[in-house]
C-alpha cells in the first residue's frame, strides 16, 4: 500500500518556514547554474544569427577569425565572379570584399577603452544582411569617411552618438546613421566605406569576401572551387557555421564555470535539504510508527518521504527558474575571446535549459533527501510507537 502524495505535500505546507528556507538555498543554486546556461546560450543563438545560411564566408587559408584573415585584391576579385553567386535587382553579383579592423573606444559605463569592430564594406554588405535596418539618420555615402555605428556602440561607448565623430587612423569620421542589427554581432560594430577605411590602417588587402549565393544547395560547389584554386590559399565557410565557431571558446569558459560554481554551491543546498529531513523524520516518529501500524511497508515510506525532498527541490527549481526567466530582458556585454572585441548579447532562456534546471533541482532534492527517507523507513514499529 503507498503512501498518498498529498501526504508529503501537506507535511511540507506544515512546516512552512523550513519549507522555504531549503526551497530558497536551492532556487539559489539553480538560479546561478540557470543563468550561466542562458549566458552561454544567448552569446552561441547571438552569433549564429549574426549569419545567414544562404552566405559563404572566405578566410585566407589557416585564419580563425576576419581579424586574422587577409586576401589579396586579385584573389578577392576571382572569389566574387563564380557563377555560383546569386545577383542583385541592379544586376550585379552579391558579393562584397570587406576589411575587417579592431579600434579602441571608451566605455560609457567603465571609463575604460574597449576593442570594438569596424568592418570596410562595399553596395553589397547591406543587401547580404537583410537583419539590418537604420533607425536613425541614414546611410554613409560611399567614397567618403562617413560612418554608421550599431545600436550597441551608440549606447555603450563615448562618442559614438548620432552626430558626433570618432578619430582614429589620423582622421575624423562622421557618425552619419545608427543602425539596429537585431541580435546579431552586427549591433556591436561600426561600419564604413572599405576603400576608405582601408588606407587609413594601412591595409591592401581584404578581410573577407562574403558571397551571396543563388541557393544554399550550391555551398559545395562554392568552396570546392575557390579552395581547390592553389592561388587563392583560401577556405570557404558557411556563414553560420563560421559565427557559430565564434562563439565556441567563450561558450565553453562559461558553461565550465558555470557547473564548477554550481556544484560548489549545490553541495550546500543538499546539506541543506538533508538536515531539513532528518528534522523532519525526528519529529515524526510516532507518525512513522503509525502508518506502519497501519500496514504501509518500509518501501511506501521510504518513497513518501523521499517525494518530500523531491518536492521541495522541484520548489526550488520553479523559484530558480523563475528569477533566471527575467533575466532574459538584460542585456550583456562581454569580450569575445576569439575575436577579442565587445560583443552584446541577451540572456536565452530554451526549453532545454528550463527542463535540465528542473531535473537538476529534483536531483538535488533525491540525493538531499535519501538518507533520511532510508532512516525513516527502517524505524522498527513498536521503538516509534514508544516515542509516541
Amino acid at each position: 500500500m503507498a503512501v498518498p502524495l498529498a501526504y508529503s505535500w501537506r507535511n511540507l505546507r506544515t512546516r512552512r518556514l523550513t519549507t522555504v528556507l531549503t526551497a530558497g538555498g536551492m532556487a539559489l543554486v539553480v538560479f546561478v547554474f540557470t543563468a550561466t546556461l542562458m549566458l552561454a546560450e544567448g552569446l552561441r543563438q547571438t552569433l549564429v544569427s549574426t549569419g545567414s545560411p544562404g552566405n559563404a564566408i572566405v578566410l585566407r587559408k589557416g585564419s580563425e577569425t576576419e581579424i586574422q584573415s587577409g586576401i589579396e585584391r586579385q584573389a578577392a576579385t576571382t572569389m566574387t565572379t563564380r557563377p555560383e553567386i546569386a545577383v542583385g535587382r541592379d544586376g550585379r553579383t552579391l558579393a562584397a570584399r570587406e576589411s575587417v579592423v579592431l579600434i579602441g573606444l571608451t566605455k560609457k559605463s567603465t571609463g575604460k577603452i574597449s576593442n570594438v569592430v569596424i568592418r570596410g564594406t562595399e553596395a553589397a554588405s547591406l543587401p547580404l544582411r537583410p537583419q539590418i535596418r537604420i533607425v536613425a539618420g541614414r546611410l554613409p555615402r560611399p567614397g567618403t569617411p562617413e560612418i554608421m555605428v550599431g545600436k550597441a556602440v551608440a549606447q555603450g561607448f563615448e562618442g559614438a552618438g548620432l552626430g558626433q565623430s570618432l578619430h582614429f587612423g589620423k582622421r575624423q569620421w562622421p557618425v552619419v546613421g545608427i543602425f539596429d542589427a537585431g541580435s546579431t554581432g552586427f549591433s556591436s560594430e561600426i561600419w564604413g566605406d572599405a576603400d576608405q577605411l582601408m588606407p587609413a590602417f594601412g591595409r591592401n588587402a581584404y578581410s573577407i569576401v562574403l558571397a551571396g549565393l543563388r541557393e544554399p544547395g550550391l555551398f559545395n560547389a562554392y568552396k570546392e572551387a575557390i579552395e581547390a584554386d592553389p592561388r587563392l590559399q583560401a577556405e570557404v565557410w558557411r556563414e553560420t557555421r563560421y559565427y557559430e565557431k565564434q562563439s565556441d571558446m567563450m561558450r565553453k569558459f562559461l558553461t565550465v564555470l558555470g557547473v564548477a560554481l554550481t556544484a560548489i554551491f549545490s553541495l550546500g543546498a543538499m546539506i541543506g535539504a538533508t538536515i531539513t529531513m532528518y528534522s523532519a523524520v525526528a519529529n515524526r516518529v510516532p507518525e512513522i510508527g503509525t502508518l506502519r501500524a497501519l500496514g504501509f511497508s518500509r518501501s511506501s515510506i521510504l518513497t513518501a518521504f523521499l517525494m518530500e525532498s523531491i518536492f521541495l527541490g522541484l520548489l526550488g527549481g520553479v523559484i530558480g527558474v523563475g528569477l533566471a526567466a527575467g533575466l532574459s530582458f538584460v542585456t550583456f556585454s562581454t569580450t569575445n575571446f576569439q575575436t577579442f572585441s565587445e560583443l552584446s548579447f541577451k540572456f536565452a532562456l530554451t526549453p532545454w535549459i528550463t527542463g535540465l534546471a528542473l531535473a537538476f533541482s529534483m536531483i538535488m532534492g533525491i540525493i538531499g533527501g535519501f538518507f533520511p527517507a532510508l532512516r525513516a523507513s527502517r524505524l522498527n514499529i513498536v521503538t516509534a510507537l514508544r516515542e509516541g
